[in-house]
């Protein structure tokens, strides 16, 4: 993945958050499959509104923008104010939690419903984890995942 990537997503960024009128500036750093976008600066609490439903269509639109250039072996996550580092570690937690659950007790537990992203660090955590599987169901793009010890 080149700085060239990093730097034009974002610029791109910087730019459209201006275009919004919340002038954020936007920070990258390496993550082990691709990048992460920190967007820095007052007035970023805006994009965490409604459970960060801002965030997420920023993160769409740059999914969408770069799409070609990023191809399918490189992720971006666009974040501010630590949320979606938050919500990530909070998913792991619980993750780890229900896989315990579902050792004791013996039965499958659910979580969700959940989007592509929430389902793809759950599935991640799961797989860390001896023992444990976890597979999505459901239609759509919101689905729920279902813990199973193995």
């Amino acid at each position: 993945m080149s700085t060239d990537l990093k730097t034009q997503v974002a610029t791109f960024l910087e730019d459209l958050t201006r275009a919004m009128g919340v002038p954020l500036s936007a920070v990258t750093t390496d993550a082990a499959d691709g990048f992460r976008v920190d967007l820095q600066g007052q007035g970023g609490e805006l994009l965490l509104w409604q459970r960060g439903e801002p965030l997420r269509a920023l993160q769409h639109v740059v999914s969408t923008a770069f799409r070609r250039q990023l191809g399918d072996d490189v992720r971006v996550v666009v974040d501010c104010q630590n949320f979606r580092r938050d919500k990530d570690t909070e998913l792991r937690k619980l993750a780890q939690f229900l896989v315990e659950k579902a050792r004791s007790s013996g039965v499958p537990q659910e979580i969700g419903p959940l989007n592509a992203y929430e389902r793809r660090i759950v599935h991640l955590a799961v797989a860390e984890l001896p023992g444990a599987s976890s597979e999505s169901i459901g239609d759509a793009s919101v689905k729920t995942v279902v813990i199973s010890a193995s």
